[in-house]
């Protein structure tokens, strides 16, 4: 025995000390997320062959207890369970990063009540045997009997407990109170940890400063080519060629302003409201009743939010969000997302909590909703009623061409749209200087998506265009908010 915990002593160190490191990741992961992405990658993909030596280890034709085995097998499916959730979500992989999730958490459902019920059984058995043993003196029989009025039984791990019912039934209750009981506390533990991540978040701007104004037309460069004289060379006639003239640059352009786009004051492309590590990010809402997830992740949000990062020169995020409305209330004021993103075509049920947090989002916090109709008339009827319920004292009205929203940084002449599901107007919900909603009737997230639905350049360019324009809006709005609440204070 000893010389075989001095052989196990230093696989024992390493393993805690990678089990540390990885859980100081995992939790900087589900709260902050700064690290870079190959540094999520490395530490993650080490529990894969770790895991698989402890495997190889526990398998090996020696005589190990059978608990010993099963208890490493569940411990590694946990590890290598979380590690995959976490590098899916990290690569993007949204939908297979929902499949593993649901079925890992069924599994983990069934291996944790596998256990208890084996420790269930354990404890039962062990005090059934001392009763056994107890029964050849009569007083402590008594003191432990079935029927004893003055000696009840409490504890559950025991069958004799009295609030198990009939003598005969016993067993029986104490296995559907150890599943009613288990199952419970897995639903309120899976409750707790899905409905925070981390007990606050926040959302900043990327640092830097610059001008909100309409940016330049890219350049158009044509060739003209000069018509060119053929002379005899033996002929007496002298004849210079230039051959720099042979072919003449016109350029057709407007002239390009040097400046960078943002807001503020600071050193390179951003916002006087950011900070160094701040990112613009794309954040859609979840809700119950629809199909919120519609071009959900890299096939519709992430298009949009690199071709943003590529457009303005901003610091973006390496992928796309989602947050169910209730978790809005986790940012602190300051440190809220400038922009949320809406859309769908079925029904919309939100809860009367859910409206207070929408409206103190958009009021209190400074936020703005960036609502797409995403193929019904149905759904633009259930968006324009949900929101006389946030803001009943304010109405939609059609937000013109030439509001700065429509110009900056892109000039859009007209309302690019895929099908006009809901008219053929944007409309806004204005309110103290600024746009706090932002709904487009026409289905402009189909037009991000790989495949523009099948519409002409000119009009998912457009589109584009557009939400480039609306979400910078929100973020230099929200920056200029930000410097006025630091002069203020």
């Amino acid at each position: 025995m000893p010389r075989f915990a001095d052989n196990m002593r230093k696989p024992l160190l390493l393993t805690a000390a990678y089990l540390l490191c990885w859980l100081v990741v995992v939790t900087e992961c589900a709260l902050v997320r700064i690290l870079p992405p190959m540094v999520y990658g490395l530490i993650l993909t080490i529990s894969f062959p770790t895991g698989l030596a402890w495997l190889y280890w526990v398998l090996r034709p020696t005589r190990k207890p059978t608990v010993l085995v099963n208890l490493v097998a569940s411990g590694l499916f946990l590890l290598w369970w979380t590690s995959a959730v976490y590098l899916l979500d990290i690569f993007n992989w949204g939908e297979s990063r929902g499949l593993v999730a649901r079925w890992g958490t069924a599994a983990l459902f069934l291996i944790g009540l596998a256990w208890v019920v084996w420790f269930v059984e354990r404890r039962s058995e062990f005090y059934q045997l001392r009763r056994t043993e107890q029964q050849r003196w009569p007083k402590a029989l008594e003191t432990r009997s079935y029927g004893g009025e003055h000696s009840r039984v409490w504890n559950p791990l025991d069958p004799s407990a009295w609030y198990f019912g009939n003598p005969k039934n016993k067993r029986l209750n104490q296995s559907i109170a150890t599943l009613v009981s288990y199952s419970g506390s897995f639903l309120m533990v899976f409750l707790l940890l899905t409905s925070t991540r981390g007990c606050q978040e926040i959302y900043e701007l990327p640092s830097g400063g610059g001008e909100p104004k309409t940016l330049a037309l890219p350049t158009k460069i044509q060739k003209i080519i000069r018509k060119k004289y053929i002379v005899n060379p033996y002929s007496s006639i002298l004849f210079n060629e230039r051959k720099i003239d042979d072919v003449k640059l016109q350029f057709n352009e407007v002239t390009k302003h040097e400046y960078q786009l943002g807001q503020g004051q600071g050193a390179g492309a951003g916002f006087g409201g950011g900070t160094p590590r701040g990112k613009v990010r794309f954040i859609r809402l979840e809700y119950v009743g629809g199909d919120w997830d519609q071009d959900f992740g890299v096939r519709g949000d992430m298009e949009m939010l690199f071709e943003y990062g590529r457009r303005t020169d901003h610091k973006i995020h390496d992928k796309t969000e989602s947050r169910r409305i209730v978790e809005l209330g986790n940012f602190p004021i300051g440190k809220s997302p400038p922009l949320v993103y809406m859309t769908g075509q079925k029904n919309i049920s939100l809860s009367k909590s859910e409206y207070k947090i929408l409206r103190e989002y958009l009021i209190e916090k400074h936020g703005m909703i960036f609502c797409d109709n995403g193929g019904s008339r149905h759904f633009h009827n259930q968006f324009l009623s949900i929101m006389s319920h946030i803001l009943p004292d304010i109405r939609p009205v059609p937000v013109p061409l030439d509001d700065q929203i429509h110009r900056v940084p892109f000039i859009i002449p007209f309302l690019p749209y895929v099908a006009p599901h809901g008219g053929k107007e944007a409309l806004g919900w204005y309110k103290d200087g600024r746009w706090i909603c932002y709904y487009h009737p026409g289905d402009i997230g189909d037009a991000w998506a790989a495949g523009h639905a099948g519409v002409a350049p000119e009009i998912w360019e457009a589109c584009y265009q557009l939400g480039t324009n609306v979400i910078f809006y929100a973020h230099a709005e929200y920056s200029r908010w930000l410097d006025a609440r630091k002069k203020g204070s």
